[in-house]
């Protein structure tokens, strides 16, 4: 099995970044434990800042993978044009948020790309990518 997990913006300080919300572990540090529990899996990742070029990640991913693991961050809240690529292509993409969003701030609670998704889980801290992984499994 192959999974794309494509972290979007300001994910790539998860360990730096409040870390009483985030975590302490560096999202790289993270990336190699998972490898090491996920052995059976073709694990790739990649983070951006920019829609455009995770629209473009999304669109070439198509039928390369047999998942997709998105955490959109604030785009989550705000691109359209994430939403419709998601949509666009026919492996399944279940998103994620290390956050519990709907504890947050309210703009948070306005998520456009969940309904596209296979699904979505919120709020583990960054288990969440566990959690996602394991979903393309069970």
């Amino acid at each position: 099995m192959r999974l794309k997990i494509i972290n979007g913006p300001n994910l790539h300080n998860i360990g730096k970044r409040e870390p009483h919300i985030y975590g302490n572990i560096s999202f790289n540090d993270y990336s190699n434990s998972l490898k090491t529990i996920f052995t059976d899996i073709d694990l790739s990742f990649v983070n951006s800042n920019s829609e455009s070029e995770i629209v473009s990640i999304l669109h070439d991913s198509d039928n390369l993978f047999d998942g997709i693991v998105l955490n959109a961050g604030a785009y989550s809240h705000t691109s359209v044009a994430i939403r419709d690529a998601v949509s666009a292509i026919s492996v399944p993409v279940v998103m994620l948020h290390i956050s519990n969003v709907y504890a947050r701030e309210s703009f948070r609670n306005n998520n456009l790309i969940a309904s596209v998704c296979r699904g979505v889980i919120t709020g583990f801290g960054i288990k969440s990518y566990k959690i996602a992984i394991q979903s393309f499994i069970d």
